[in-house]
């Protein structure tokens, strides 16, 4: 029963937010301490006096690769203000691969700098600072808000949701982060960040939703309607993505929720799928289902919807496609094989 909430966990705040480092951190002194020699080639050092299992850091996906490298940096300054992505691990919001630099918000520098990889911030627009754990950070509004200022659009637009989604345990509203975005004087990414509350959704389950929606926007497809519940043979069955004009139901899957690794449940639950897909073929429902690294590609999406009939109704708009391809803000990516890959 702890695996399976460990996994429904992990498409929540609460569930994605990583208060402690995911590799033990060590110092120098800790090492004296437990008589241990932190040398190569078993480990790795991850900032100026603090060293990890190598191999384990490897076998991180990016997302928490990024985590232990914020954590070691608040083991060397747990009085630092962190804001940005780097506020987004500890609030829990979607990571897109593994951030450049950790960010920092100072409200007393006199300018923004940056030191090797670290980003120093400061703005005339105060920021309300929290403290999430033992870590400060800017509260989730306004890190919801400087995000959607600077990220990708659709990956703005997935931790807009998250932040509003009550499934996703999302606290805020959207009518407060309009509000909040117009106090801003900065006008630096004012467009994106309109595009995102014109888009953000609350009913939006995870960022594999919210990522395809982009997608369907752009690719020129029928807007669906989000979270369409059917009753059919005694049963209620809700899908991802409902397009009216034909009846086709589309879903983002994310592999974590079948349990893969209990092979019992995965069974259990891939059967109930089967047979939930089955019924709503009967009662003429044509079926498409994509995963958050096909939205990526975009294509195999595309053939998804084409294959269960859903229509363009607009042109495609290639400039916003291309941007699905381009992470300025993460180091060079590597396509995850699965949704946790980059957003757990």
């Amino acid at each position: 029963m702890l695996r399976i909430q460990s996994v429904r966990m992990a498409y929540t705040l609460s569930g994605r937010a990583q208060l402690l480092s995911p590799l033990p951190l060590y110092t120098r002194e800790d090492a004296r301490v437990l008589g241990l020699r932190l040398e190569a080639p078993r480990w790795l050092r991850v900032r100026k006096g603090v060293y990890v299992d190598k191999k384990q850091y490897l076998a991180l996906h990016d997302w928490q690769r990024y985590a232990v490298c914020v954590h070691a940096y608040l083991r060397l300054n747990p009085h630092a203000i962190l804001c940005l992505e780097s506020a987004g691990v500890l609030h829990g919001l979607p990571q897109f691969g593994e951030c450049r630099f950790i960010h920092v918000y100072d409200p007393r520098a006199k300018a923004s700098q940056r030191y090797g990889d670290i980003r120093v911030h400061t703005s005339r627009d105060p920021r309300r600072v929290v403290r999430v754990g033992a870590a400060l950070v800017t509260s989730l509004l306004d890190t919801v808000v400087d995000l959607a200022r600077v990220m990708n659009p659709s990956d703005a637009l997935a931790v807009a949701d998250a932040s509003i989604s009550a499934v996703q345990g999302g606290s805020l509203r959207l009518d407060a982060l309009i509000a909040r975005g117009r106090e801003l004087d900065n006008p630096r990414g004012r467009a994106r960040m309109r595009w995102v509350w014109d888009h953000a959704n609350a009913l939006s389950e995870s960022p594999a939703e919210s990522i395809s929606r982009a997608v369907i926007m752009w690719s020129g497809y029928e807007m669906p309607e989000l979270q369409r519940e059917f009753r059919y043979e005694g049963h209620v069955d809700r899908c991802d993505f409902y397009f009216r004009s034909n009846g086709a139901i589309g879903e983002a899957d994310g592999w974590g929720k079948y349990e893969l690794d209990e092979p019992a449940e995965a069974a259990r639950r891939l059967r109930d799928e089967k047979r939930r897909e089955d019924r709503l073929r009967r009662h003429q429902h044509p079926f498409g289902r994509w995963d958050l690294g096909d939205a990526w590609k975009v294509r195999p999406l595309c053939a998804a919807l084409d294959g269960a009939g859903v229509r363009m109704v607009r042109p495609p708009v290639p400039a916003m496609l291309a941007t699905l391809r381009t992470r300025s803000r993460a180091k060079p990516w590597r396509p995850p094989t699965r949704e946790t890959d980059a957003t757990a």
